[in-house]
């Protein structure tokens, strides 16, 4: 192999790394919104728990955050706005990241 094949393969690698993360991240933020919101709700902690799943599941509907802010939208309804909603996913994503760095 030459020098050009390894920087390639370690390019690749890492892309393929740094994906996997933002994928990782990306569902730990959404179970923690959906902690979230199911405490906005009144949900005890089985609930609370089935409900951060139900988020999860959510973002597997399309691509972008857009499934997942409808969802907690449309189950919050006037207990938070769109942009409360958006601003604690953004505060979020930053907590998942920290948790997941912590796991390693």
């Amino acid at each position: 192999m030459t020098l050009f094949d390894d920087r390639e393969n370690a390019f690749e690698a890492k892309f393929a790394h740094d994906s996997e993360m933002q994928f990782r991240a990306e569902a730990r933020r959404n179970k923690l919104a959906g902690l979230w919101a199911a405490g906005l709700l009144g949900k005890s902690d089985a609930e609370a728990q089935a409900y951060a799943l139900e988020v999860v599941a959510a973002d597997f509907e399309e691509a972008g955050d857009g499934d997942v802010l409808r969802k907690l939208t449309a189950d919050l309804g006037e207990r938070a706005s769109d942009a409360q909603i958006r601003a604690k996913m953004a505060e979020l994503l930053v907590e998942a990241k920290a948790q997941l760095l912590g796991e390693v």
